[in-house]
């Protein structure tokens, strides 16, 4: 609930690690604490007591291998000395860097907004490329805002947040070991109380908290291991929320269709296939699907005009908009990933070389 630092590590997942790995956290967290508290002797004049219950962990890479408590313990000392008190984009750049695994760029998001005419400010970054699936897959996203609003109303804004962001990604289907969101706020801001998610003053935050983490997630997938194409998987007018997300997720995580994308093939069958092994109920008479703008079926039929050379020169694009209507109700949802390329296998099949 009040924590005074974050420490994130790479290339170890600290899971299957045992009592090795759990005691390796439990002395950092100790080392961590006392030199913190000596920086605030040094820096601050009010002192508060920081302990090791204050420290919190966030561990990504390979699973399984010892945790490498010596190489970290010994750079504590030196990355508290070099703590700032002032911010900048640079900063965050090298937060955003420092989290990295498998992915090619580092992903950050800011937005500014306002709690009853006080400027807020909500800074994100993540990391995350592959092995990537709700619920969340090996992804770590920070946020952090100088709103001052209780763990309550952050847990639920968050919660709210993450159903149509980070949990509406997928690379390939995999879920991991090593996984976390989280949202710090320093109260910094002092903006008026904000009771509950239902007052209205907390509408400009809630948007902006979700304009962030969607950044971010969408940043994660098109920097999918090997992608070429970023995928929007657009599903409309089910019978519920889990029908459309099931039907949505069964064409995001279907090889078929994302090795289709990546040939640039505008296979539209397997879109049918991936629909009806969603096991969602269907109104087969009005299924609309489209290809961007372009329609391929309508009322459960090959459109009229629908012409191949049109839909592989639209294949062809960076950005790939997959619609669907279902026609059962009026629940949506949508997914994003990427296309499935000879590059994820190659980065895959040598990743702890």
């Amino acid at each position: 609930k009040k924590i005074y630092s974050l420490l994130v590590n790479t290339r170890n997942a600290n899971a299957f690690t045992g009592k090795q790995g759990y005691e390796s956290l439990k002395k950092l967290s100790e080392i961590i604490s006392s030199e913190l508290t000596k920086k605030q002797e040094q820096d601050e004049d009010i002192l508060k007591k920081i302990t090791s219950k204050d420290i919190m962990f966030g561990c990504t890479g390979t699973i399984g291998e010892p945790y490498p408590y010596e190489k970290i313990s010994h750079q504590i000392q030196n990355l508290v000395s070099k703590i700032k008190y002032t911010q900048n984009k640079f900063i965050w750049m090298k937060a955003a860097l420092g989290i990295m695994t498998t992915d090619t760029k580092p992903k950050l998001a800011m937005e500014e907004c306002t709690i009853a005419n006080k400027k807020i400010k909500i800074y994100g970054i993540a990391k995350g490329s592959g092995m990537i699936h709700p619920n969340m897959a090996t992804t770590l996203a920070y946020v952090f805002t100088d709103a001052k609003l209780s763990n309550d109303i952050l847990n639920k804004l968050l919660k709210k947040n993450i159903s149509t962001t980070f949990n509406a990604i997928t690379c390939d289907g995999d879920t991991s070991t090593n996984d976390m969101a989280t949202i710090i706020a320093t109260n910094k801001a002092k903006n008026s109380p904000v009771k509950n998610i239902q007052d209205k003053k907390i509408k400009n935050f809630d948007r902006a908290l979700h304009n962030v983490l969607l950044n971010l997630a969408k940043r994660v997938v098109s920097d999918g291991e090997g992608a070429t194409k970023f995928i929007q998987v657009n599903v409309k007018k089910c019978k519920n929320e889990n029908d459309a997300k099931k039907i949505a997720f069964s064409i995001a995580n279907s090889p078929l269709i994302k090795t289709a994308v990546a040939g640039e093939d505008p296979n539209w069958g397997r879109i049918i296939m991936a629909i009806g092994k969603a096991g969602a109920k269907i109104n087969l008479k009005k299924l609309s699907i489209k290809f961007g703008d372009i329609k391929i079926v309508q009322d459960g039929k090959l459109h009229q005009s629908y012409d191949e050379k049109v839909a592989a020169s639209y294949m062809k694009s960076e950005n790939i908009d997959l619609n669907i209507e279902i026609s059962t109700g009026v629940k949506n949802f949508t997914a994003y990933t990427m296309d499935l390329t000879n590059e994820y296998i190659k980065i895959n099949s040598d990743y702890r070389s």
